[in-house]
């Protein structure tokens, strides 16, 4: 099946007495970006079951639900699509790195026996046939679409190069920054060079750049609390605010209201903060109340909140997390919420 984004339909075009003539309907506007999931389904089975599960790659259809797409995929870490096609899709999971140039219907491995495991995957904006993989024992790189990796790790430790995240600067062709065991590191060249820019204690899950401030940038870490840089990611501050005890899975930043920021926790549920992360505020009313929180992600078109709680359900705020509600996927464990904008026609 080919990757074919859904578009909110039009409205309809029924006619009305002419003594009850109104101002026409007004469509509601076709979102600038498709939302992508991996997710993996495992409500209720137990070896040996005849139930049916559905895992790997998701993407949201008009009416909010999602639908399934492509192969049955275990163990589906991170998505990336080049931005000058859709079609092209590259995965990181259990195996290694994939790579698909038909929208999803077959997949080709392009990594080696010694490359598995992959934790993220990230096609370079500013370069499309470059794309960064984080390894269980380091960092690799394709120049070529996919097809070839070779590690780059000079400048990472030899013990706690396990590499988490990936975040590639929008501003500048070549620079990223990767969440480590050790911390956070910085190269402004395409990974042949690294340095430390942020030491932690624990693992660092995730690294985030702003999409309004590129010299704004959040990492959440395992158990050594979130941390901040105001200067594109060359120096850090804790956010003392923010707990220490439990993991901080990821953070996303919003768009429409750029001060906006919410985080993922194991211990603390959704966390937000609406003026530029000087305060923060749980917003867990309306979730489960023993749900851990794995995924956050917000609406580039709309700010809208979308939350994953483990193996429960997918959650959607039109409000920043003050409601709720479920928008489906039963037994899910979303391992990422990707917003891609739309190619232009």
């Amino acid at each position: 099946m080919a990757l074919v984004f859904a578009t909110l339909p039009g409205e309809s075009s029924a006619s009305t007495p002419a003594a009850a003539v109104t101002e026409p309907a007004v469509a509601a506007a076709a979102p600038a970006h498709d939302l992508i999931l991996c997710a993996s389904i495992n409500r209720s089975y137990v070896i040996g079951s005849k139930m049916v599960t559905f895992s790997g790659l998701y993407r949201r259809v008009a009416d909010g639900s999602f639908e399934h797409f492509g192969p049955n995929l275990l163990y589906l870490s991170a998505v990336s699509l080049d931005p000058r096609d859709h079609r092209t899709i590259y995965l990181a999971m259990l195996n290694g790195a994939l790579f698909s140039r038909d929208g999803g219907e077959r997949f080709r491995i392009g990594t080696s026996w010694d490359m598995t495991e992959p934790k993220d995957i990230a096609v370079d904006p500013n370069a499309p046939d470059t794309v960064y993989l984080a390894l269980p024992d380091g960092f690799a790189v394709s120049t070529d679409r996919g097809w070839t990796w070779a590690r780059r790790e000079k400048g990472l430790p030899d013990r706690g190069k396990y590499t988490q995240a990936i975040e590639i600067d929008r501003t500048r062709t070549g620079r990223l920054l990767i969440g480590c065991e050790a911390g956070v590191f910085l190269t402004e060249n395409s990974g042949t060079r690294w340095r430390r820019v942020l030491p932690t204690r624990a693992t660092v899950y995730d690294v985030r750049q702003s999409p309004t401030n590129p010299a704004w940038w959040i990492a959440s870490t395992q158990r050594d609390g979130v941390h901040v840089s105001r200067d594109s990611g060359v120096t850090w501050s804790r956010i003392k605010d923010l707990t220490e005890d439990g993991a901080w899975y990821n953070v996303d930043f919003g768009t429409r209201h750029p001060d906006r920021v919410a985080l993922s926790s194991w211990n603390q549920g959704i966390v937000v903060s609406e003026d530029g992360g000087r305060t923060w505020a749980p917003r867990n009313a309306g979730l489960p109340a023993d749900g851990r929180v794995m995924r956050v992600g917000i609406d580039p078109d709309t700010d809208a909140l979308y939350v994953n709680v483990r193996s429960d359900d997918v959650y959607r705020s039109e409000d920043f997390g003050r409601t709720w509600s479920e928008t489906g996927l039963k037994g899910s464990t979303v391992s990422q919420f990707l917003f891609v904008k739309k190619p232009q026609p």
